[in-house]
């Protein structure tokens, strides 16, 4: 009889461990894609840097209050021949719409940088979409010209701001090099960040009312130039197409079939 309960209880084990296999079996083999995809890598990712054998890279402004410092900025990118990207904020183009055409005339890229400054993730397609167009209408407005590269405020960005960028013909732009010129450390401070960090392909986040920016921006190009680095506009840095990014937010050119 002992023998006997045994015997069934040891049945009675394995049938168990069956079950539970085929349900765990069955769960993962019917388990929805949202799910599946928290452990994928399809999140959508701006361009933080770019992928290239060159000495080439980006630095960049974003405007959105104040022109204190512009002036000074534009002379200086003058006597360096360097051109780069400036970012504006709707509320800064309408205030100062004749910097715009000065920036514009020396030879700088526009790129747009939001309507009133919010955090992107939390917006809807359709207030992403009036963010974006009602910039692009005042800037092209005063220098004729439309943007295609779009920096979101405070870098804050989620899927359905990659998407409806790209169904509207634009580049999200981010950084892999923060001058953190914000913090106001001083103008060595800035040099340091950026020429210890910078690598082929960066793209840099300076911005034109920064406190230090009349010091540091010289001293940052010198020495980045000494180093035999290119500075040109992040649309003469990055690729247009036929490209993907990578989970750290490299652009990396596909490579064509031959």
């Amino acid at each position: 009889m002992k023998i006997y309960v045994l015997a069934k209880k040891s049945v009675v084990k394995v049938i168990s461990v069956f079950i539970l296999l085929s349900v765990s079996i069955l769960y993962t083999s019917t388990m929805s894609n949202n799910t599946l995809d928290v452990f994928s890598n399809k999140k959508e990712l701006p361009i933080y840097y770019v992928d290239t054998p060159e000495k080439k890279i980006a630095i960049s402004f974003d405007a959105a209050w104040g022109t204190e410092y512009t002036e000074d900025i534009l002379n200086t990118l003058d006597k360096y021949k360097v051109k780069t990207t400036f970012f504006l904020v709707d509320f800064w183009v309408k205030k100062h719409p004749d910097v715009l055409k000065k920036i514009d005339k020396k030879g700088h890229e526009i790129g747009n940088h939001s309507t009133n400054h919010p955090e992107m993730s939390k917006l809807s397609k359709e207030e992403i979409i009036k963010e974006i167009k009602t910039t692009e209408e005042s800037i092209e407005k005063v220098i004729g010209k439309k943007t295609t590269l779009f920096r979101p405020p405070f870098g804050d960005y989620n899927d359905n701001l990659i998407n409806t960028c790209r169904e509207l013909g634009y580049h999200v732009i981010q950084w892999d090099v923060d001058s953190l010129d914000w913090k106001e450390k001083g103008a060595q401070s800035v040099v340091d960040t950026v020429t210890r960090n910078v690598k082929n392909g960066s793209i840099v986040l300076f911005h034109n009312n920064a406190k230090y920016v009349s010091e540091y921006l010289p001293l940052v190009i010198e020495k980045l130039q000494a180093e035999g680095y290119k500075i040109v506009p992040i649309s003469e840095l990055i690729y247009k197409d036929n490209y993907d990014v990578d989970v750290d937010g490299k652009q990396i050119k596909k490579q064509t079939k031959k």
